[in-house]
């Protein structure tokens, strides 16, 4: 098919031109096209140019909906980073907060106690280490033990600073649905943990092991300096 046509008149079919039930929507595709294409900070024609076809037959492409075109949908899904199913479907991850606030908001600061109760003893949270050109933020498996926030990490990887850096720790949580949450932000010292009697209790923790897998020895343990929390909910 020559990306550069005009699709033949008379190409839809007769009736009712709403998908079906098991059918893609094209309206909710062309939103997602131009949110993606939006965020990518692409015009049309950038689109069109990345996807290998004309700007008017992007436009077509979109309206008509995968089954028009399918091979012209891949390099479409392609140029805009997501795939065959992402488009078509939309994202299964997204990330949260797509829901909108909730009627009557309010913001509610946590005490230290309500803080590590929400913490919990093990879970996954974001270390921010200094790093070239800015901080970096990066997922971790962590545990509490003994009013202290420890994960693993290898040796020399960004998540590794040195004993005695300055950096801090967020864990929070998003009820989409509600739109509600909490987030507690740890602040304090690294400190490696090289005492073989510590290291082994830490490895027999619920919840020690990376889930990225791989050889991460190094025990890091954040002692905190200053502990917060906020919870957003509504009257």
């Amino acid at each position: 098919m020559n990306d550069n046509a005009h699709p033949a008149p008379g190409h839809a079919p007769s009736g009712d031109p709403s998908p079906g039930p098991d059918e893609p929507d094209p309206a909710a595709i062309a939103r997602r096209i131009d949110e993606r294409r939006g965020a990518l900070g692409l015009s049309e024609a950038e689109l069109a140019a990345k996807a290998g076809m004309a700007t008017r037959y992007l436009q077509h492409l979109a309206e008509a909906g995968p089954t028009f075109d399918p091979g012209g949908f891949l390099r479409l899904a392609s140029a805009l980073g997501l795939s065959h199913r992402e488009l078509v479907e939309g994202r299964t991850d997204p990330p949260p907060g797509q829901g909108g606030a909730p009627e009557q908001p309010v913001l509610v600061r946590l005490g230290v106690r309500e803080c590590w109760d929400r913490i919990g003893d093990h879970g996954v949270g974001r270390v921010a280490v200094p790093a070239d050109p800015g901080p970096a933020v990066l997922p971790v498996n962590y545990v509490v033990d003994a009013g202290t926030v420890a994960y693993r990490t290898a040796p020399h990887s960004a998540a590794a600073p040195d004993t005695g850096t300055t950096l801090s720790f967020q864990i929070d949580r998003i009820d989409e649905k509600l739109s509600r949450g909490w987030s507690v932000l740890l602040a304090g010292t690294a400190e490696h943990v090289t005492a073989r009697r510590e290291i082994d209790r830490l490895n027999a923790h619920p919840g020690s092991e990376p889930w990225a897998g791989g050889d991460n020895p190094l025990w890091i343990r954040i002692r905190p300096t200053r502990v917060t929390g906020r919870r957003v909910g509504s009257l």
